[in-house]
């Protein structure tokens, strides 16, 4: 394994995931200083792990070797995400004028259901181009 290699690799399978998982716990570090009733603490936490699921998929889509993880993980986002998110959303529909965070957790369980798409889209478009 060349240098650069290692480098992509600890970057899409260790500090891509340990930046998002930092930001998710000063995000709840801040809405409990705020004090904040009904905080969506698990509903960020799991748009978290599906919007930086999208982010390892495309990276390894792109930059890395697919795998039988990436896979599963694509799984989960094409057939299990979409349904969480719109639960996620529903759920905060009427809690969204509480605080921002609540505005956030309904505006990207909605945009999940687009933003996937064009990703997909994009993804292969790009991979085509990029490898042929």
């Amino acid at each position: 394994m060349t240098t650069i290699e290692i480098i992509i690799a600890l970057t899409i399978h260790f500090i891509i995931p340990l930046a998002g998982l930092i930001y998710f716990l000063r995000l709840r570090k801040q809405m409990k200083k705020e004090n904040l009733e009904n905080a969506p603490i698990i509903e960020l936490f799991i748009i978290f792990v599906t919007y930086g699921g999208v982010i390892l998929v495309v990276l390894t889509g792109l930059f890395w070797y697919w795998s039988g993880i990436a896979s599963l993980g694509t799984f989960y986002l094409i057939l299990g995400a979409p349904i969480v998110m719109g639960v996620i959303a529903y759920h905060n529909r009427h809690t969204k004028r509480i605080s921002k965070y609540h505005k956030w957790t309904h505006i990207l369980g909605v945009v999940y259901a687009v933003i996937v798409p064009v990703i997909t889209i994009m993804l292969f478009l790009i991979r085509d181009k990029l490898w042929h």
